[in-house]
């Protein structure tokens, strides 16, 4: 901060000091009283003056204000993307299902999705489309976890998801944002250079990094890979609307090839130490959050995934207390992630 050195005794000093030579400014007379709530509101104007500092420059900005920030070069947050999927309902035949019928998962923080059209049961069952009620990845539940219905309609005895749902994407964060708004600064897009295509791709929803080869296949042709807000490779939905906004913008006479990324899956193998009072189930799950992080640090970096970055992981975790045998896809060294794939959690075995 700017503005950290005034402090209240600081201020109230410095009036003490401009105060006329000739009165008492001794603690406890008038004019140091007088002057003591002012440096008091001077510290917090301050304060805030810092603070407008940081709002105002790109990297140290946050929030609404990147958003402003930002918007001077005509970039735009890229909003969160709503999970879809279909559901069976089971029961009596003619319950016709309205769309706008809301279904959720039977957990502590419920899921809620809605029906995008109608339907009426037949022969016991009718599949219908539905997507979350609000965007984000936590829209993207795993089969079979939709099971209740609000509202009261009879003549419904079940529903389910028969597949997972998917295609739910986060509003893209301020590190992300501030990383393409950079990334448009640093590299200025010309008439279809490779900066130019990256761009494009980057302005999508549910596109969290690309990479361009130019000339891939010959003279005109370009290939962009992609994969998505977690650092994996994105649904095809993203991948066709990529292509078809490249499409829509491209230099004419360029063969443009927009594809995901292939996914490396990097298993993991070790046997634990533990303090006593832990077990392998309940450390688990932090160390596979913590490898998952690490992958994502890295996607798209041409960095190796490293043996050494996984051993701190394990031993940085509560209740760990020595590994032995640790192997990252069965061997003991770095794994070098091939052009064009992205490192990603396979199986974690640990005994």
């Amino acid at each position: 901060m700017a503005y950290e050195d005034q402090t209240k005794d600081v201020i109230h000093q410095r009036m003490l000091d401009a105060s006329p030579a000739d009165i008492d400014k001794r603690p406890g007379s008038i004019t140091y009283d007088l002057l003591g709530p002012a440096a008091i509101e001077l510290e917090s104007v301050y304060m805030e003056l810092g603070a407008v500092l940081d709002k105002g420059f790109a990297d140290t900005s946050y929030g609404e204000y990147l958003d402003r920030r930002v918007a001077e070069l005509g970039i735009t947050r890229k909003p969160a993307v709503k999970a879809v999927g279909s559901v069976i309902f089971t029961g009596t035949d003619g319950t016709v299902i309205p769309i706008g019928t809301e279904i959720y998962t039977n957990d502590e923080n419920p899921v809620y999705f809605v029906t995008t059209s109608d339907g009426t049961i037949t022969n016991g069952s009718v599949t219908i489309a539905a997507q979350a009620k609000e965007g984000g990845v936590r829209g993207n539940v795993a089969a079979g976890k939709i099971t209740l219905t609000s509202g009261n309609i009879t003549g419904i005895t079940s529903v389910t998801n028969p597949q997972a749902f998917d295609g739910g994407v986060d509003a893209e964060s301020d590190a992300d944002l501030l990383a393409r708004y950079l990334d448009r600064v640093r590299t200025p897009a010309t008439s279809g250079n490779a900066a130019a295509y990256r761009q494009w791709a980057l302005e999508r929803p549910g596109v969290g990094d690309a990479k361009v080869y130019p000339l891939w296949n010959g003279n005109g042709t370009v290939k962009v890979v992609l994969i998505d807000s977690e650092r994996t490779t994105p649904t095809q939905a993203v991948i066709d609307d990529v292509a078809a906004y490249i499409e829509s913008v491209r230099p004419i006479g360029a063969t443009v090839t927009v594809v995901g990324a292939t996914e490396l899956p990097i298993n993991v193998s070790a046997t634990l130490t533990l303090e006593s009072g832990y077990a392998v189930e309940s450390i688990q799950p932090t160390i596979e959050a913590g490898i998952v992080e690490y992958l994502k640090s890295i996607a798209f970096k041409n960095e190796p995934v490293r043996l050494s970055r996984i051993a701190n992981i394990i031993l940085d975790t509560e209740g760990v207390t020595d590994y032995a045998n640790l192997t990252i896809n069965g061997g003991t060294g770095n794994i070098t992630v091939p052009d064009g794939q992205v490192a990603v959690k396979g199986t974690v075995t640990f005994t």
